[in-house]
């Protein structure tokens, strides 16, 4: 089975040679750099400049030439096998053998996440060497792997954040065919691929639009990374274009499941369609048959995008990410309260609205932000929001990049794997979580200009100004080999104790989940409620046409006592919970329960 996506950007192979077309609305004239000959392009209407070249061939490298001057790789090439400023590579997309045919996804209510950043999930930190991993996801209970950005950036190591070839995998971690056997490999085991892009902001090494195409950015918004992507003033239909067609490119041409919108309360549109809400209807419209998921990162919790249709499935967006729960257990594991965390002073309280409505915040006033955050989202299913324990973000964006499991005690962290894992939000853990990896998470870069190196280690020094915890502590170098090397995960852990328990705890929990909670929940929810039997303890229902499930956690240091489990079924319990008429919790334990209808 072939697959290629057709688009008005880069290099298209047609019957008459290769067709290569940029958008260049601040030259007159454009030059094609192809295996060491210079052709002229056409220029277009619009400040389209093309050229038809019968002698281009897959595996050609060329590059544009701008006025006789700059010489620059395609924004739209499909292969930088050089980085970023090397010259592009034509590829055929369809040449690829797919095997995978007769996959259309999976349900939403499945989903279980899998973040992993390719470069350091493995020691190789390749396409490859993740296929490997395959079977360990798929024997543990994963049912989706989510890779941080793969779109060319800088240098060869780097969250993928700073990317700047949208429609190129990073040559670091391998060749789009290796890319395309990793999600083939992964549909044949049943385990769906999504992919994070960055559409709020380019790197700030090797983005050369500004020199040729000064309109795809616009001084009108402002933004933590310069000059906002011009997505709503004159021009912008080919700028919204370039972001929708990327979007169709990933699921279509690679066959992803889903992708993850990388922060997008940074995308400033002021016009009357959204790109965030065009680009879901775009890829409802031209994928249908497929199950395709669409998760924000939406810092503003706006649950206007995660609106369902009568049958209760997604108008636009599948979920968002909810940092908000990540928050509360994270103050209620730690007692972290600098930053961000100050806004969870009742981490117990906020937990509860958590999971019993989506966010803490819809509406009320963040002392954090200075504003109101949030809207309502209780009507919402749990289905709607994405919960994790740590992320790349949670955990790199500490100055020593620790994970949870380094700042907390097994039995606390215990309760919440068993939280995040049972309850009905859709449960994401970070590469290596599931053994509880020793290895930190931590920033890194590779940056050529030694200036904008000294000013991201600089700026990485100041960033935690706001967290008092970390202001003494020596902030690793993003720009050492070093600092990603120790990134990487010892996969020989799993054997060894304590690791070797806390996988078998995580694949059991995920067994329940498939066995116990997923039945629930694929059928119509009826809501949601929480009560506080005591200040340090939750007693959450949720009713689904097919059954109710019930969370019951005691965060505090005496015991405490909450309601039997009635005509209900234990499903998991504390070491030590004997459920009769009541239920007596110990400090930091809890239960899940089922009644089915």
């Amino acid at each position: 089975m072939h697959r290629a996506h057709t688009m008005p950007f880069g290099a298209r192979i047609t019957d008459g040679g290769v067709e290569f077309s940029l958008w260049a609305p601040s030259v007159r004239e454009v030059t094609l750099l192809i295996d060491g000959s210079e052709r002229p392009m056409t220029a277009a209407a619009e400040g389209w400049h093309r050229l038809l070249d019968p002698q281009a061939r897959p595996g050609s490298l060329y590059r544009f030439r701008i006025e006789g001057g700059l010489s620059i790789p395609d924004p739209a090439s499909r292969f930088q096998p050089d980085d970023i400023e090397g010259p592009s590579q034509v590829i055929d997309p369809g040449a690829f053998a797919w095997s995978d045919g007769e996959w259309r996804g999976r349900p939403w209510e499945e989903t279980v996440l899998y973040e992993a950043h390719v470069g350091t999930a493995t020691p190789e930190g390749t396409f490859v060497a993740l296929t490997a991993k395959l079977d360990h996801l798929r024997d543990l209970g994963i049912t989706a792997l989510e890779l941080l950005p793969v779109a060319d950036f800088p240098g060869d190591r780097g969250w993928g954040y700073d990317g700047v070839l949208h429609y190129a995998p990073d040559h670091a971690y391998g060749t789009p065919e290796e890319l395309k056997r990793l999600v083939d490999e992964a549909h044949r085991r049943g385990i769906m691929v999504f992919l994070d892009v960055v559409y709020n902001h380019f790197g700030p090494s090797g983005n050369y639009l500004p020199n040729y195409a000064a309109s795809f950015f616009t001084e009108r918004h402002e933004t933590a990374w310069g000059a906002g992507i011009n997505f709503d003033g004159e021009a912008a239909a080919v700028v919204r274009d370039y972001f929708v067609q990327n979007a169709l490119y990933w699921l279509e041409e690679y066959n992803f499941d889903g992708l993850r919108f990388d922060a997008v309360h940074a995308i400033a549109d002021d016009s009357s369609r959204h790109v965030i809400g065009e680009l879901a209807e775009r890829v409802r419209e031209g994928l249908p048959g497929r199950e395709i998921h669409l998760v924000l990162e939406n810092a503003a919790n706006e649950a206007r995008w995660l609106e369902r249709d009568e049958t209760g499935r997604p108008n636009l967006h599948n979920a968002q990410w909810t940092d908000d729960t990540h928050h509360a257990w994270h103050r209620l594991l730690t007692g972290e309260s600098d930053g961000y965390y100050a806004d969870y002073d009742d981490p117990a309280r906020h937990l509860g609205r958590c999971l019993a409505e989506g966010f803490a915040y819809q509406g009320e006033f963040s002392a954090h932000e200075g504003a109101v955050r949030g809207e309502p989202s209780a009507h919402l299913p749990p289905s709607a929001f994405v919960n994790f324990l740590q992320n790349h973000d949670q955990v790199g964006n500490r100055a020593q990049g620790e994970r949870i499991g380094a700042l907390t005690e097994p039995a606390k962290l215990a309760l919440a794997r068993a939280g995040l894992l049972l309850s009905p939000q859709i449960p994401m853990l970070f590469m290596g979580e599931e053994w509880q990896a020793s290895a930190p998470f931590q920033y890194f870069v590779d940056f050529a200009d030694p200036e904008l190196s000294r000013a991201v280690r600089d700026g990485r020094r100041r960033e935690f100004g706001g967290f008092g915890g970390f202001a003494a502590e020596e902030v690793p170098d993003p720009t050492d080999p070093q600092t990603f090397a120790r990134s990487r995960l010892d996969w020989a852990e799993i054997e060894r104790p304590p690791h070797a328990a806390v996988l078998a705890e995580t694949q059991a929990l995920l067994r329940l989940r498939q066995e116990q909670v997923v039945p629930v929940t694929k059928l119509r929810f009826h809501g949601a409620t929480c009560q506080r039997p005591a200040p340090d303890t939750l007693d959450i229902r949720w009713d689904f046409e097919r059954g109710t499930l019930r969370f019951v956690a005691h965060f505090g240091d005496s015991e405490a006592v909450v309601e039997g489990p009635g005509s209900s079924s234990l499903i998991w319990a504390s070491p030590g919970i004997e459920p009769g008429a009541e239920i007596r919790l110990q400090p930091w334990t809890g239960a899940f329960l089922v009644a089915r209808s």
